[in-house]
């Protein structure tokens, strides 16, 4: 992949997409095509059958998806569903049908299982049942990923998978009913702040970019407080500015400069979770887009006491195909000897399985939400108190991936999470995010 390669970057508005975006960009790739969901329908079969046609792309990463939190996740199952297998299939149906040299898919660490032993291996995947809730967005996942290896089993294809860890950076989604941990932390602290400061006009504009519950920054103060009280935002029974003009249930009003306020976040906050930066991410997809091909992956797919002459002679064949950026087989080869391609003499002739190919893309490390909700406020600045709600579910325990195999193909993390986390939120609260 050259800086004159044709790209084409399926999701570029995204948290994802807009990182690697930024990225190619910076890296001096000239040549990168989008198109906005209005312009092209990726579920729309033709429209994308189109698209191929015409523009011809040589590279394409695939980072468009329907995404969302719990809630969003487990009351759209069908749409998560439908919507996200149709995405995939005719992106990487099409990068196969007009040659694509390589396609880069973008998958999520979802598709573990729920009760997955930590960290989690490349290796544990569908060994065990998934978490319910994500169930739908986990399936479509894994079938895209699966869809990228058969593909390169049957047709010699050169489409690698990616799994990230939690993502956070520009572009995230921080509506308080759809975001994930982290920005929704960043978000309620600092509202929490702007309250305890008494704050109005930053809590006003910070509702007016983006209402909550339909309330924004022309509501009145009484509103405002009430549906901060509903995300657990709350004053203490301590003396509040009398220039706000509002009280809770059963607090007075009192002359004072700032008031003391209760972040109350659902679980015990001991749950484990590991954090990346999307920059971080872009720049482990386009190392990979230009350093390792699916050959490199089947290598370590392969048993170590089936690796033999004879599968390391057929695997080094298909590296040296795949680093000439020819296919194995062409986009019309249906009727063609398909024996010519060494992924599928290995699988169907010598029985040897090439499967869970894909990579692991995170930090190796993690913490607790405790701790990262300690982290956020003494960035952002709150001072008030975090209480925990022991009476809402915690979800999984740990959900840390194993990146080893990233790490042997040469790729490690650059942005600390605490460096990661300031860098958000100053472009949060400048309204640059």
């Amino acid at each position: 992949m050259d800086p004159n390669s044709k790209i084409y970057l399926a999701g570029h508005r995204g948290l994802v997409g807009s990182s690697i975006h930024r990225k190619l960009k910076h890296e001096g790739y000239t040549n990168i095509i989008t198109r906005t969901s209005r312009e092209l329908d990726l579920t729309d079969q033709q429209a994308v059958a189109t698209f191929f046609d015409q523009e011809k792309p040589e590279y394409v990463i695939l980072a468009a998806a329907k995404v969302g939190g719990i809630m969003a996740n487990n009351t759209y199952r069908a749409e998560f569903l439908y919507d996200n297998l149709q995405i995939q299939n005719n992106v990487i149906h099409q990068s196969y049908v007009h040659g694509v040299k390589k396609l880069l898919f973008l998958g999520s660490s979802c598709i573990y299982p729920k009760n997955c032993p930590q960290p989690m291996k490349e290796d544990f995947l569908l060994t065990d049942e998934l978490e319910y809730t994500n169930e739908p967005y986990a399936i479509a996942k894994i079938t895209g990923m699966k869809m990228c290896e058969e593909y390169n089993i049957q047709y010699g294809t050169n489409f690698i998978s990616v799994m990230p860890t939690n993502l956070y950076g520009p572009n995230d989604n921080y509506d308080l009913e759809t975001s994930h941990v982290l920005p929704a932390l960043i978000r309620k602290m600092h509202l929490a702040k702007c309250l305890e400061q008494d704050d109005w006009n930053n809590l006003r504009k910070d509702l007016n970019s983006l209402p909550v519950n339909g309330v924004n920054g022309e509501a009145d103060n009484k509103e405002i407080i009430k549906t901060l009280e509903d995300q657990g935002i709350s004053i203490t029974n301590q003396p509040f500015n009398q220039s706000t003009k509002f009280q809770t249930a059963n607090q007075p009003i009192n002359q004072s400069t700032n008031c003391s306020v209760i972040l109350t976040l659902w679980g015990s906050g001991n749950p484990r979770r590991e954090f990346l930066h999307s920059d971080d991410l872009a720049d482990a997809c386009i190392y990979l887009m230009k350093n390792t091909d699916f050959a490199d992956l089947a290598r370590y797919s392969v048993p170590e006491d089936q690796l033999n002459d004879k599968t390391k002679e057929l695997l080094t064949e298909a590296k040296e195909i795949q680093s000439s950026n020819h296919p194995i087989i062409q986009s019309d080869s249906h009727s063609k000897d398909i024996t010519y391609n060494p992924f599928y003499t290995l699988v169907s002739k010598y029985r040897i399985p090439i499967k869970n190919t894909h990579i692991n893309i995170g930090t190796g490390k993690d913490l607790s939400i405790k701790e990262l909700a300690g982290m956020i406020k003494d960035n952002v600045g709150f001072r008030g108190t975090i209480d925990w709600n022991t009476n809402m579910p915690d979800g999984t325990f740990q959900k840390l991936l194993d990146v080893s195999k990233l790490h042997e193909i040469g790729w490690q993390e650059k942005i600390g999470l605490k460096e990661g986390i300031r860098k958000v939120y100053e472009q949060y609260v400048n309204g640059t995010i």
